[in-house]
């Protein structure tokens, strides 16, 4: 917390903040005009609640919580950057993990086990690449991803209030990522999520992260707010496509048709948002390059569908892996592949993989 901040200053910016009628733009509008949280209560006539605003810090040092104004030292950088910030954030858990550079990764809650699996992979291979996971603790996608990355740290942002577990179903994830992430709530404790809540929760997922991946999303989803949101904040919109079969595809494949990156695997990911991260620890293996690295011409080489064939597996595996163990370039063995395919030799599938027939 800021130094500067009094005791008796924090109870009037959380009970501004918590004012009815008073969202963040026209909390910022009210501090710009008074020039203080207490001006503003007094001289605007605003109905703000300062007991209630003692119980609410009082409740937050019994949890072992903290709560977070948008000026306090602690408070994260990348949501400073919105216009405007929440003013008040309450955390429970490792706060450090507010300081390193952060990916969300969300989509549906009916996902397919395609889907889980890869949201899985990302999130335990960003992870381990130094990345934080951020997400919203719902069922499906963000569960999955939560779970992988909660040995190298993940962010659970909920609609309601930071005691509100919320779904029931995700009781041991929430108490899990209490001891080893991270809890963040814009609202008060003991606020149960309403319908107004979740677009909120979802500007919070994306203002945290450097970038969003969307692994599966219909065309009426949630997640497809919070891309746009990312989009707004200046954040990389990226995306996993899926099969035009599958009603869970819909809303990703239009993301990648309106210009989003399209993401087959975590080196995707981290290339989309290195230029990003450079400035911090975080190390990857950049992908195989689309062009071989000189005029060797492996594409003439005559040898190499039987190589790719023989790299296959009934499992499907990464194209990348595929064209490692082939010795070609990603881009020539995709090329080869779809020649494969239609010959009924071979199988590609969502998420970049390919499998043998």
């Amino acid at each position: 917390m800021s130094a500067g901040f009094s005791d008796e200053r924090r109870v009037y910016w959380l009970a501004l903040a918590r004012a009815p009628q008073v969202g963040p733009v026209t909390f910022f509008q009210l501090l710009a005009k008074y020039g203080s949280p207490q001006e503003a209560v007094e001289r605007a006539g605003i109905r703000a609640n300062l007991d209630s605003a003692r119980r609410e810090l009082d409740n937050a040092a019994q949890l072992g919580a903290t709560i977070l104004l948008s000026e306090d030292e602690d408070y994260p950088a990348a949501l400073s950057e919105l216009s405007p910030p929440p003013p008040v954030l309450t955390v429970l858990g490792d706060i450090r993990l507010l300081e390193r550079p952060a990916i969300a990764l969300v989509g549906a809650r009916d996902a397919s086990a395609a889907g889980r699996k890869i949201a899985r992979e990302l999130a335990a291979s960003l992870g381990k690449a130094g990345l934080v996971i951020a997400s919203g603790l719902a069922r499906g996608i963000d569960g999955e991803a939560h779970q992988a990355a909660l040995s190298t740290g993940t962010i659970a942002v909920l609609a309601g209030g930071v005691d509100q577990i919320y779904p029931p179903q995700h009781k041991a994830l929430y108490h899990e990522i209490v001891g080893n992430g991270l809890i963040v709530s814009e609202r008060a404790f003991g606020r149960r999520a309403t319908a107004q809540d979740f677009p909120r929760r979802n500007r919070i997922i994306t203002g945290l992260a450097v970038g969003t991946v969307v692994v599966e999303a219909t065309e009426r989803s949630g997640s497809l707010i919070s891309a746009r949101m990312a989009g707004e904040q200046g954040r990389e919109v990226m995306a996993v496509p899926g099969s035009p079969l599958d009603r869970r595809a819909a809303g990703t494949n239009r993301l990648l048709r309106e210009g989003a990156t399209l993401v087959r695997h975590a080196e995707d990911a981290l290339e989309a948002v290195a230029s990003q991260i450079e400035d911090t620890t975080v190390s990857f293996h950049p992908t195989l390059p689309l062009d071989p690295p000189d005029n060797s011409g492996a594409d003439d080489d005559d040898g190499l569908t039987e190589r790719i064939v023989e790299a296959l597996s009934p499992t499907p595996l990464p194209i990348a892996d595929i064209a490692r163990a082939s010795g070609c370039t990603a881009r020539q063995c995709a090329a080869r592949l779809m020649e494969l395919e239609l010959e009924g030799r071979a199988l590609t599938h969502a998420g970049g993989l390919a499998s043998r027939v």
